[in-house]
């Protein structure tokens, strides 16, 4: 399994890599071969440590497109990103098997599934055989019906979204997958109210006692633009990079952004300052 050199130590950067015509803050950027690999080799000069290549939007209220749709829009970009960068960690975004089996043959390292295994659980069993790290994310729904999902009763959102991790992560293991290969993603944004959405952050090392290691994916989301009172996507980098440094603070292992040269900036110095880290140099004396 591949993992960033930086792992343990501070957060890795992910940067997101949309290969679609609608996704919500950079749709038809990048949904061209060369278009994908100038912004996957810009990326990394910039510090990402993992590419999340996505050919399918999640945005609410985004048409699924299908496996073949998906698959024809991913490879190419993919291959022509791998044959350009061998030593690159590059994730793929889907919840569907086949796009998965073919994407890890093409050359991919992680899966990154939003919907846990829910949507096609045949992707657990691919994953199984691969190995590969599993990004296990928290939703419910889909992009069409996750925002009337949002009730988690008097247990609060936090244990919901810790209880669902869970039962997730017991049924991957069921099929097959070793617990070392999952990461889990609270999933900020999909089925969350803003309130929701700032109560995980604020909670996050409440998602730390399995000692799974954990993905967090503020970027450019309603609810920072909610906060702040900012409707343009693109114009929330201080938002996204606030958060991100919390994440650094509470130990999360990957972040995943758009804007990535700032927030790798922003968690390199947040962890060279941070309380988390002190307080590990205090544990070692």
């Amino acid at each position: 399994m591949r993992f960033p050199d930086c792992w343990g130590d501070r957060p890795a950067v992910m940067g997101v890599i949309n290969l679609t015509p609608d996704s919500f803050s950079d749709g038809g950027r990048f949904n061209r071969v060369d278009l994908a690999l100038n912004e996957a080799s810009r990326q990394l000069l910039q510090g990402a440590q993992v590419l999340d290549l996505g050919a399918q939007s999640t945005r609410p209220g985004a048409r699924d497109v299908g496996a073949d749709e998906e698959i024809a829009r991913l490879l190419p970009c993919l291959q022509s990103i791998r044959a350009a960068h061998p030593q690159a960690i590059l994730s793929v975004d889907t919840f569907l098997a086949p796009v998965a089996r073919a994407a890890l043959d093409a050359g991919a390292d992680w899966i990154n599934d939003v919907s846990g295994g829910r949507r096609d659980p045949a992707l657990l069993s691919v994953v199984a055989d691969e190995g590969c790290p599993y990004v296990l994310m928290h939703s419910r729904g889909d992009s069409r019906t996750m925002d009337d999902c949002t009730d988690y009763g008097d247990q609060g959102v936090v244990a919901g979204v810790l209880k669902e991790l869970r039962l997730s992560s017991d049924r991957a293991v069921r099929a097959g997958l070793r617990r070392e290969q999952l990461i889990w993603d609270p999933g900020l944004g999909f089925a969350k109210t803003n309130e929701q959405n700032l109560q995980l952050i604020q909670q996050l090392e409440d998602l730390q006692h399995d000692g799974i290691p954990l993905l967090l994916g503020p970027s450019r989301k309603r609810f920072i633009g909610a906060v702040l009172d900012q409707p343009r996507a693109k114009a929330r980098i201080w938002g996204t990079a606030a958060v991100c440094a919390r994440a650094v603070d509470a130990g999360v292992h990957v972040v995943r952004v758009h804007d990535v040269g700032p927030i790798h900036q922003v968690v390199t110095m947040a962890a060279a300052v941070s309380r988390r880290r002190c307080r590990q140099a205090d544990t070692h004396e």
